[in-house]
């Protein structure tokens, strides 16, 4: 079963709603003290399969949400990125969570990619924003690597509200520029 939603494909990777199917590749990132440690910190399987049934949830309510991120030459989950906007969020969200694996492989860059026109061409967003902690540095480079540039210091809503985050971003009219180069 997997939530409602597209199917969007790049050079290497499918880009699709999450699935039940996912939900190990959900665990293991979230399991992962690195790799949870920006998104929310490190949780059990169960709390893990919460977080994808509120993402499936997004999709349903919305009709966006992170995509499960499925390398093509495998067939195996690497990680979740994509529009994101919770109640309270402080903007329209492209965000990126990637497994330990899959980093350095140029995929955050090139999925991010893919759902930032989406996300422009589809929900007709007009600002795109990515919420990151100030240490998050390979989070930083990423943000750069697609354009955006540090906007100002914002908040999260509970329960993260204590939370620093730098939003990074642009308006879409920046990156349809961008991307016309």
């Amino acid at each position: 079963m997997f939530a409602p939603g597209p199917t969007l494909e790049t050079a290497r990777l499918i880009l699709r709603p999450p699935a039940t199917e996912d939900l190990d590749g959900w665990a293991e990132l979230m399991a992962d003290p690195e790799a949870a440690r920006f998104i929310g910190g490190q949780m059990s399987r169960s709390q893990a399969w919460r977080m994808m049934a509120t993402m499936a949830g997004s999709w349903a309510l919305n009709g966006f949400g992170m995509f499960s991120l499925i390398e093509k030459d495998t067939g195996r989950w690497v990680g979740r990125v994509g529009p994101w906007r919770p109640e309270g969020w402080p903007g329209t969200e492209v965000g990126w969570s990637l497994l330990p694996a899959a980093h350095g492989k140029g995929y955050a860059v090139e999925a991010a990619t893919a759902t930032m026109d989406w996300a422009v061409d589809h929900l007709g967003w007009t600002r795109l924003v990515h919420c990151i902690d100030p240490a998050n540095l390979a989070s930083i480079k990423v943000a750069e690597r697609v354009g955006s540039r540090f906007l100002e210091v914002g908040k999260l809503p509970e329960p993260y509200q204590d939370t620093t985050i730098h939003l990074w971003g642009q308006t879409a009219e920046a990156w349809r520029a961008r991307r016309e180069l």
